[in-house]
């Protein structure tokens, strides 16, 4: 290879390069081919001197190598392996048949069947006896009362009830409350100084009014007044229009309350025909299911007879098979059986040895310590004393404190009697202007009042509110009148579709509990077929 490698780049740019440029094209000879090989000339060099080296030290005498001795292991019997000890294997439970559940539990008995078809024609007899008695009552005298008469009625039994006191109890009466001698409610002291701060504000408010009117200002009284008489005024006129337009909302109101009941007739009476064609629909539709049953329960019956003959053999095949399985079972209990007594006489001696150690080492052991609080530790410390010292420090120390602390409270008892006697002040200058509040709030509730009667009136005679108010009164009557009549209708159409929804409603339940009868009987039987069709 060092050989190559130096004729090769020591001819490389003369005769090889002409050489090739005959076969290809020069510019590709001279970027693909030369360029690339004289770039890694450099690190052609050191593989080339690397060769030589090694071309040099090939040349010199080598030595014999020198045997060392290699150590062997010794042949020793290895030890077999324990055997694995073999798991008993589980016993495989076997039940024994059952017998079938008899067909009779899941059906009921005619005895049943027979009373309920009883009690449903005595039913239907005592409805039809009821709907004959209250269609022939007497003519000759009307047996219900008039309203006037029932409304009197109750009215005295009302008096009579009030003055019955069953349930009385002797009571005191409420407790004395004299608001004007004493506070109405409890304050605190903060809600005290916060109302002292009040009434303060509000008295320096009244000296500068004073103030200001001795130095020449005016008084706003007259214009107060001007001003409440052009209010007054304003509302006599907007008084009408307010009342106007709360008797017509009620009238509207009226107007849709009766419209609201005439579309709840037209709901009902659609909802009654949409209850009847969901009935007819549903009768169908169980007819249907039960003529689905009867052939789902053809197909299972045939199916049932096709697969006995082969449930039969597989029956003889498993008995073989669980004769083999007990045989093999039997053997290898036996074999484990020994096993685990040999282990068992194993852990019990190790048992014994363990609790002989135990019992060695729960012996007990005396340590007396004597113990003299007057002497110190001997530490040898600047501050260091002995415990009973400690103890008559530490009581020393203890009556200090509780003096102090006696002291302390004292002197808090003091700031808390004087504090008192300055919040009764306080409560005394408080109640004096809540005195003078009270007499402001009745002159204005008086005030009020008269205000009140005065816009009364004024409505009262305004003619376009009387007539609304007209107006108002003939849309309740009429209200009452459509109540009345709807209730007249009611009561006799419920005896009738009572008795015609009965017959009716009967039959349809009769045929909806018998069709739902059958299908159940019928699912069942496909439950108890079910076992043998998959087995």
């Amino acid at each position: 290879m060092h050989t190559f490698l130096n004729f090769f780049f020591s001819n490389l740019t003369s005769w090889i390069q002409e050489e090739w440029n005959g076969i290809y094209e020069a510019a590709f000879v001279e970027k693909h081919w030369i360029g690339p090989l004289l770039r890694w000339h450099p690190e052609i060099n050191i593989l080339m001197d690397q060769l030589a080296a090694k071309i040099s030290q090939g040349s010199q005498i080598k030595k014999a190598p020198v045997k060392t001795t290699e150590p062997r292991e010794f042949s020793l019997t290895k030890p077999k392996p324990r055997p694995v000890p073999v798991p008993l294997p589980e016993l495989i439970p076997q039940q024994e048949k059952c017998k079938p559940v008899p067909n009779s539990t899941y059906r009921a008995p005619k005895e049943m069947q027979i009373i309920g078809e009883i009690k449903e024609k005595n039913h239907q007899k005592a409805e039809e006896l009821l709907y004959e008695a209250n269609m022939t009552q007497f003519r000759c005298v009307n047996p219900q009362k008039s309203k006037h008469t029932q409304s009197a009625i109750a009215q005295i039994k009302e008096d009579l009830d009030s003055k019955l006191r069953f349930n009385h109890v002797h009571s005191s009466g409420p407790p004395p409350c004299n608001k004007a001698n004493g506070c109405s409610v409890k304050l605190n002291n903060a809600a005290i100084l916060r109302r002292e701060a009040l009434y303060d504000r509000q008295v320096e408010k009244e000296l500068q009014r004073i103030q200001q009117l001795l130095e020449g200002a005016r008084e706003p009284s007259s214009f107060l007044q001007w001003q409440r008489e052009m209010l007054q005024r304003d509302l006599q006129e907007k008084l009408p229009m307010i009342e106007r337009k709360r008797l017509e909302t009620r009238i509207s109101d009226e107007e849709v309350a009766l419209a609201r009941k005439q579309v709840m007739e037209r709901n009902q009476k659609a909802a009654q025909l949409k209850k009847e064609e969901t009935a007819q629909l549903m009768q169908r539709y169980a007819e249907k299911r039960l003529q689905e049953e009867k052939e789902i329960r053809d197909l299972v019956r045939q199916v049932a007879e096709a697969h006995k003959n082969s449930k039969a053999a597989k029956e003889k095949l498993q008995n073989l098979k669980q004769s083999i399985v007990k045989e093999v079972s039997e053997q290898s209990q036996d074999l484990l059986r020994q096993a685990l007594e040999e282990e068992q006489a194993k852990l019990h001696r190790r048992f014994e040895i363990i609790h002989e150690i135990h019992t060695t080492e729960s012996l007990p052991r005396s340590r007396v310590n004597h113990f003299d609080d007057t002497e110190t530790a001997g530490h040898v410390m600047l501050a260091e004393m002995s415990l009973a010292e400690l103890k008559e420090r530490l009581a020393l120390l203890r009556a200090a404190w509780q003096t102090e602390e006696q002291e302390r409270r004292s002197h808090i008892q003091d700031e808390k009697q004087k504090k008192k006697k300055l919040l009764v002040v306080r409560l005394d200058t408080i109640e004096f202007h809540r005195r003078a509040l009270v007499k402001a709030a009745a002159i204005r509730k008086e005030e009020k009042k008269a205000k009140q009667d005065f816009i009364q009136q004024v409505v009262a005679k305004d003619e376009t509110v009387l007539a609304l108010q007209r107006k108002l009164e003939e849309k309740k009557q009429a209200r009452q009148r459509w109540k009345q009549t709807e209730s007249s209708k009611a009561e006799p159409c419920k005896e009738t579709t009572a008795h015609t929804v009965g017959h009716t409603g009967n039959r349809r339940q009769s045929l909806k509990e018998e069709s739902w009868e059958e299908l159940e009987q019928s699912l069942m039987r496909c439950i108890q077929d079910a076992p043998d069709v998959i087995s």
